[in-house]
Order: C-alpha cells, then structure tokens, then sequence
C-alpha cells in the first residue's frame, strides 16, 4: 500500500511560492541566476518557512508569525526623505528600485540590478545554512540594491546613507560592500516605510572589511506597524581593521535582524552596539553569531531592549573562539527594560570556547524602572510619563552617544524621543 505524505502550507508559505511564479518573467538574471533563484525556491518549497524545532528560530516560529504575504505592487511609489545625517550622500532604493545617483566621488557603485542581468551576482544567492530563510527569501525575490567598492585608503569625510523607502507590497535589496585596506567610512542603512500600507521587506548586507579599514556601520530600522523586516548582515574582519556596528529597531510588527560574522585577521576590533524599542502587539528577534578564528583579537556587544505592550522581544548572541584564537577578549551583554506585565523577552547569549588562554564572558539582565528614581522626578513637577520616558532615554542614550558624532547622535536621538513619545 502506497502512502503519500501531503505537505500542508499556510497561507503566507503559498503566496510566496505562487509571487514567484508571477514574478519570474520580471525578476532580473541571466540563466545562471535564474538557475540558482529556482534552487533557492525549491529549498523553500521543501523546508517551508522556519518553525520553533529549528534552534536557530526557537523563540520566532516564523510559520506561525508570518500569517500573510502582501502581492508585489510594481506600481507603488515611495519617495527619498531627508538624510539622517545632514552632508550625507544618499543611494535610494525606492519600492525596490535603485538610483546611484548621489554616488560619492571615488566610491565605486553599481546597481545590483545590473549584476543579476549580467550573471555576476549568481555566486551571492546562496543560502549560509539549512536554516537559512531570509538569505533563502531574498536570493529567490531579490531585484535591486546596490555593489559598492571603496578602495584602498579612500576616506570618506560625510556618511554615505543607503535609503531603503517601502510604501506597499514587497522589497527585496542586497547590499555588497568591500572597504579596501586602510579606508575609513560611515554607513547608514536606512529602513523605512512612508505610509500604513503593509509591506514585506528583505535585505541582505554582505561586507568585506580588509586590513586596517576603519567602518562604522548604523542600521535603522523604522517600518511601518504592519510591516514585516527580515533583514540580514554578514561581515568578514581582516587584519588590525576596526568595525562598530550599531543596529536600532523602531518599528515592523514582526522584525528579524540577522548579524553574523567571522574575524579572519589578528588585532582586529568589532564592537555590536543594539537599542531595541518594541510596543504595542510585535515581536523583535535579533539573532548574532561571530567566530574569532585566529589570536589576538577583541568584540563587545551591548544590547538594549525597551518593550511596552504586549511586545516580544528576542536576542540570540553566540560566539564562537576556535582552537586557534589565542588571547581572545570578547564579552557580550542583553540588558532589558520590561515595562508591561503582558510584555516578555527572551534572552539566550552563548560562548563556544576552544582556546584556553581567552578572556570571555556574557551576561543578561532584565528589570523594571527604579521606583526611587522615578518618584526623584514626578517629586519636581515632572509628570510620570515624562518621567518614564526620560528614565528609558537615560537607558538607550548611553549606547547611541558611542558614535561620537552631533551630526549622527542628534538625530538619532530624536528618533528614539519621539517613540518613546508615541509609546511611554
């Protein structure tokens, strides 16, 4: 007797199989390309989307989360707004489409559009493991974004912002970027949405960063209530070079920020900075894995978390010393404000150890505002909920004023005002 086994897929794991093949005469490639999205395609026909079994997305069972998939929308139209910082050069992917046209001088671009035409970009859409999903969405869908090269002791004096505006539908963008030995640059990836119209957005950042490059590198993430963000950033370290990363998420209705690299080069330096501000019915999940794997480098990571609500929060931290990686010293953190009975935070930081001379440790708090020091405010006239609001600004504020820069902390600053504003 024959037994078939039916696959039974949700509603969202259908929609993206049938977006693909309504897309697939409009999806940029050359053969090659095509050949690699069809296996990326058939891996998720196969797998589905990540449920809690895989360990990976334990605490964000994505089948379950992603109840719908909003239809591509090529006739939806989304605007550039203003840089974050002021003096920016700005690159725009709007609604999915790329313009390099504030390109800085001597910075080397090219539209990942182009790319896929060509066959160049064939090699990039591969999945990092079986567990995968967001490298597995974004390879199958991806059609724009932006190659960028900034060559050997090129400085940039004003940050560059990569724009990423959504007004509806899906975005799917990949991000390549090398910084050549000795050069030095900021980065803004810049997320958002411009109305309440639901939208899918996936990204993928791939960096290179060579001998004494020097990058910092700010990921904002502000999508609409609705949204879905499952974003991705992957980066290599090489030798005595220095990458400060600081990711803030405030907004999406179900958030996935993927960060994953490998130290390849001695005295290198990576320093993770994160503020994460959730309230209302939504769930950020920030995943992190990196692998010291030679001597005598340093990473610190420092996570903040503010929930309101009904909001979930997730951070996943795992580091990774091999056997070689003598005279390591790395050290991570997850601190969480947890300022609602109904809302919850899972923390899970971990060290995977093979070296024996290491300086390596991780902790994770979770409290509530000081009732001593809220009373100190609303006891001089402060209402309580400026009160809170300055109390959990104090809390963030710390992490943001690393990036030593007014022209970058300020803004920055009023982002994170103003949620609290909308939310405290």
């Amino acid at each position: 007797m024959n037994i078939q086994n039916t696959i039974t897929r949700t509603a969202a794991e259908t929609a993206l199989l049938e977006a693909y093949n309504h897309q697939l005469s409009d999806l940029p490639g050359d053969g090659a390309v095509l050949s690699a999205r069809d296996l990326l395609l058939s891996d998720l026909k196969d797998a589905g989307l990540p449920t809690r079994r895989l360990e990976a997305w334990h605490y964000t069972d994505l089948r379950a989360l992603l109840r719908n998939v909003p239809a591509f929308d090529g006739a939806a139209f989304a605007e550039a707004v203003a840089p974050l910082a002021v003096g920016s050069s700005v690159l725009t992917v709007l609604n999915g489409r790329a313009d390099a046209g504030d390109a800085p001088q001597g910075v080397v671009v090219k539209r990942y559009g182009e790319s896929l035409l060509d066959g160049t970009a064939a090699g990039d859409l591969v999945e990092r493991n079986a567990e995968d999903a967001i490298g597995r969405i974004n390879g199958t869908f991806v059609r724009d974004g932006f190659e960028i090269e900034i060559p050997e002791d090129t400085i940039l004096l004003q940050p560059l912002e990569l724009q990423i505006v959504q007004s509806a539908g899906q975005s799917h963008s990949r991000f390549p970027v090398t910084f050549g030995p000795g050069s030095k640059a900021t980065v803004i990836e810049r997320h958002l949405s411009v109305d309440g119209r639901q939208s899918l957005v996936s990204s993928v950042s791939d960096l290179i960063i060579e001998a004494g490059a020097e990058v910092t590198w700010i990921l904002l993430q502000q999508q609409g209530d609705e949204d879905t963000h499952l974003g991705q950033l992957n980066f290599e370290l090489g030798e005595n070079a220095s990458f400060r990363l600081f990711v803030i998420n405030a907004g999406g209705k179900l958030v996935r920020q993927e960060v994953h690299g490998v130290v390849t080069g001695e005295g290198s330096d990576f320093k993770l900075r994160g503020i994460n501000l959730m309230g209302g019915d939504t769930l950020t999940d920030v995943t992190f894995t990196l692998g010291h794997d030679v001597a005598n480098t340093t990473s610190t990571e420092i996570i903040r978390n503010v929930l309101f609500d009904r909001a979930r929060g997730v951070f996943q931290g795992q580091i990774r010393v091999a056997q070689d990686a003598q005279k390591t010293d790395a050290k991570m953190a997850c601190n969480t404000l947890l300022l609602s009975d109904d809302a919850d935070f899972s923390a899970k930081p971990e060290l995977e150890i093979f070296a024996d001379d290491v300086q390596c440790g991780h902790g994770a708090t979770v409290i509530d505002l000081n009732p001593t020091h809220l009373y100190y405010l609303q006891a001089r006239g402060i209402p309580e909920n400026r009160a809170r609001a300055m109390l959990v600004n104090a809390f963030v504020d710390e992490i943001v004023e690393e990036l030593e820069s007014e022209t970058l902390i300020e803004p920055l600053e009023l982002i994170i005002s103003e949620w609290l504003a909308r939310h405290a």
